[in-house]
């Protein structure tokens, strides 16, 4: 080997070593975003995200902690701080917010903030470290899909400076606290992601001094084109051509359907949604930052997919989206709830997928969440006078069966983040849980079974009303199975009284009675007749499946 050879084997070793730093370095980011963080969907659940960006704001790495909607939209937002406030504008100290759900990450409870990280103590701008968060409220009418344009849905904070040469804007957080109905979990969620990425950059500029770095611009673009080329190669393994589906989801108030187009060429991957229904007249919008998100996940999920998250690898997916549709919301329109219909996305590309490979790509599941949220002593009359509590509780239903794998039961997927504890809910709130536990039968039957839904009971055990604010679907369109396999069961929203509620909008739990939420479960893949009878005796002596189903749809005989 000449030394030529030598030498650029060992930059290579070099920058490989570089890039594990930098990923442990925007991980740290995170964690102290949990652990500084108010709010129980950040410090619980890990509904966050986290990442550093060059100079111009393209990504370089993001977290692995953290939830594909947030960091892939953030990937995008970053653009839009340097259009407002350019980078030669910038100066040590300085730290940038907006919940903009068209600059930031698709809807007003989510936070994102933008720090610029100098060298040393000098005046070189080095990088931008990003974070976002969901905080718990807003305030407006209350999370949920009811406003009918983003104005009803809560205080809406442009870009602007939170924090000026390390001086916080106390007018800007005086504005925020008096239009929110938790504020200091608001206020502290604010300060944690001040922190985190103040950790980071005090973490990048310790990289730098170790590797005597001035800047990170030969290491982000070396980062950026191998995992360009990487996820061009492995786009190149698939089939080319073009595959098209739709899917129809249930909507608020009438059905929606999502339509695509994946194109598979030498160049990368082009998903367009033409097609698709119409923006509607409530808060199930989606902003094109949020689509992008999900659709780049949902082709990441199976081409790719452990080539790293960044500018080099998300350039390779292209989508685009007719503005008006469903998925392509126009400012000011309504996009609160815009995850019900966002988080379907991956299961749209994968009916696209599943054409081309059909051995690679699961069967549809739950994917959107189905979380509760649920507030008390906020309305009128025997409401007002309980006590007042705003939660959220991030739940799920089943992923689809897997080729010749069982679907995973009650994993939050594609957000990826984690379900609260139930011990944290009863202590944050008055809430009682009765019951977590997983559904029966809820799987679609296949050769290989869907992940099951779960079972919930709660109750406010102050015995006092309480408002469910709504956001749920796959209850009149449950996932489909596929190559044989059956649909999953549709979910079902009641309360132990028996009245039936909708999946969709503010509804009231009335004092001493329970709100019981069934969540869906995944789609099976293949003919159940052909699953092993070991699967199917375990499935039933576990209490998975039923003696009924194991026999009605498994043909299965004790």
């Amino acid at each position: 080997m000449s030394k030529k050879s030598n030498r650029d084997a060992l930059a290579e070793i070099q920058m490989q070593v570089m890039w594990n730093r930098l990923i442990s370095v925007v991980e740290e980011q995170a964690q102290t975003l949990i652990r500084t963080a108010f709010g129980a969907a950040t410090r619980e659940a890990g509904d966050l995200s986290a990442g550093v960006f060059l100079p111009d704001g393209r990504m370089v790495a993001q977290a692995v902690t953290g939830t594909p909607g947030h960091v892939n939209s953030m990937a995008e937002s970053v653009g839009h701080f340097l259009t407002e406030y350019p980078a030669r504008s910038m100066q040590p100290g300085d730290t940038y917010v907006t919940n903009d759900p068209w600059k930031g990450t698709g809807h007003l409870n989510d936070f994102t903030m933008v720090t610029p990280v100098f060298l040393g103590a000098g005046k070189r701008l080095v990088a931008l470290f990003a974070s976002t968060v969901h905080v718990v409220d807003i305030g407006g009418l209350g999370f949920g899909p009811d406003g009918t344009q983003v104005y009803h849905e809560g205080l809406f904070v442009p870009i602007l400076k939170l924090v000026d040469a390390g001086k916080f804007s106390q007018t800007v957080l005086k504005i925020i606290r008096a239009n929110v109905r938790e504020p200091v979990q608001v206020e502290g969620d604010l300060y944690a992601l001040v922190a985190c990425n103040e950790v980071g950059g005090r973490r990048l500029n310790a990289m730098m001094a170790e590797y005597r770095l001035k800047d990170i611009e030969a290491l982000g673009e070396f980062i950026i084109a191998r995992s360009n080329a990487a996820m061009l190669a492995a786009v190149r393994e698939w089939p080319q051509g073009t595959w098209s589906t739709t899917m129809t989801i249930d909507g608020y108030g009438s059905p929606i359907t999502l339509a695509a187009k994946l194109t598979i060429s030498r160049s990368g991957i082009d998903i367009d949604f033409s097609g698709t229904s119409p923006v509607v007249a409530k808060g199930i919008n989606v902003p094109k930052s949020y689509t992008d998100a999900y659709t780049s996940f949902g082709v990441r999920c199976i081409i790719g997919a452990n080539i790293p998250n960044n500018e080099g690898s998300l350039s390779v997916v292209r989508v685009t989206a007719p503005e008006g549709c469903i998925l392509n919301a126009p400012f000011p329109l309504a996009v609160a709830a815009r995850s019900t219909v966002g988080q379907m996305l991956p299961d749209v590309v994968f009916g696209c997928l599943r054409q081309a490979r059909a051995d690679k790509v699961p069967a549809e599941g739950t994917s959107c969440l189905w979380n509760i949220r649920l507030a008390g002593g906020q309305g009128a009359g025997a409401m007002l006078k309980a006590k007042r509590f705003t939660v959220v509780g991030f739940n799920t239903g089943g992923t689809g069966a897997r080729p010749a794998k069982d679907g995973l039961s009650v994993t939050s997927f594609p957000s990826g983040v984690r379900n609260v504890s139930l011990e944290i809910m009863e202590t944050i709130s008055p809430l009682v849980f009765w019951r977590k536990e997983y559904r029966p039968d809820s799987g679609g039957a296949g050769s290989a079974r869907g992940g099951l839904g779960q079972v919930i009971e709660i109750e406010n055990g102050d015995n006092a009303p309480m408002v469910l604010a709504a956001t749920f679907d796959r209850i009149h369109h449950p996932a489909r199975g596929a190559d044989g396999g059956k649909a999953g069961s549709g979910g079902r929203v009641r309360l132990h009284s028996g009245t039936e509620l909708n999946g969709m909008g503010n509804q009231v739990v009335p004092a001493g009675d329970r709100l019981i939420v069934e969540t869906p479960g995944g789609g099976g893949i293949g003919d159940p007749r052909e699953r092993s009878r070991e699967a199917v005796a375990q499935d039933v002596k576990y209490g998975l499946v039923s003696g009924d189903q194991a026999r009605v749809l498994y043909g299965f005989k004790e």
